[in-house]
């Protein structure tokens, strides 16, 4: 117990460190110059990416759900027969709807409502009075959804004009792109996290390959390598952190202010977030300090173990 209790004191006694710094040490690291900016502007760039990124790759999975959910639960009977025979077939089909399990409800479209489907496709003009057009008949499916093979054959056998259309080839292709566009989102949030990371650390083995005269007297006079390599862990870090932090607000903002879906007809989705998803662009910084971390802590070992 007293050992654990040791190391957990040990542990914050660093984590403090890293915060709060050591003027002697953070002295080997230069205040400012090359590094420093390269540090600061790619944290904040790879950040302000990474929002587009995260932003993306949440607007297509809330795209995928609207999809999946407005289509899943639908399906469409289309009856095409002469003239005479519509009003007889679709009221066979409706028979068929009725006594079907999983089938919730079932209406014929009138034909203003289906002119209103085919007036985005044929523009307002087309005169579809003189067009042979389909009777289509609306299904709403239950929970438990219902056997579209069975349906089809019962269908074919009382009304040959009918045809089912469960949506499942519209449904599926539009629903795998969309959880590709968020792989892909996903994917470019690794490939920043690993670009920040080799930024940060050339940046490191520059400062520490410009500072080889300090680190040397260091050594002189007793400083050993975790000292020094906590100073530049310390400085690159906190630069990693408010570079990260500033390119994350930018990002949110622009985010913000980009068009919404209904401003476009509700064609588009909107890339943005939604509710709690705002918090999301917090946890770039968070992760930006890590990266920063791991990667200048690294950088700074292996180096001084050059530096002779």
């Amino acid at each position: 117990m007293k050992h654990r209790l040791a190391r957990l004191r040990l542990r914050i006694n660093h984590g403090l460190a890293l915060l709060t710094g050591n003027p002697r040490a953070d002295r080997v690291v230069p205040p400012s110059g090359h590094t420093a900016m390269l540090t600061s502007l790619t944290a904040g760039a790879m950040a302000f990416l990474a929002v587009f990124a995260l932003a993306l790759s949440l607007a297509t999975g809330r795209l995928a759900e609207r999809w999946s959910g407005a289509l899943a639960k639908s399906a469409t009977v289309r009856i095409s027969a002469p003239a005479e025979q519509i009003d007889r077939q679709t009221s066979k089909v409706l028979e068929v709807l009725e006594t079907t399990p999983g089938i919730e409800f079932a209406r014929a479209l009138t034909e203003d409502e289906i002119r209103a489907l085919l007036e985005p496709w044929l523009g307002p003009d087309l005169p579809v009075d003189s067009l042979p057009l389909p009777q289509l008949v609306e299904i709403t499916e239950a929970d438990q959804g219902f056997d579209a093979d069975g349906l089809r054959l019962r269908l074919q056998a009382e009304a040959p004009g009918a045809v089912l259309d469960d949506h499942v080839r519209w449904r599926m292709p539009l629903i795998s792109s969309a959880n590709r566009i968020r792989s892909l989102g996903l994917f470019s949030l690794i490939l920043i996290g690993g670009a920040t990371a080799a930024m940060i650390t050339l940046a490191t083995q520059a400062a520490l390959a410009a500072n080889g005269q300090v680190i040397r007297t260091l050594r002189l006079v007793g400083a050993e390598d975790s000292y020094i390599a906590r100073a530049f862990v310390r400085r690159f870090t906190l630069r990693a952190l408010i570079g990260a932090l500033v390119g994350a607000a930018f990002g949110t903002l622009a985010v913000a202010l980009m068009p919404a879906a209904a401003e476009e007809g509700a064609f588009l989705t909107g890339l943005g977030f939604s509710g709690s998803q705002w918090a999301w662009p917090l946890a770039i910084p968070v992760m930006a300090a890590i990266v920063a971390f791991v990667a200048t802590r690294m950088a700074a070992f292996r180096t001084l173990r050059t530096v002779r």
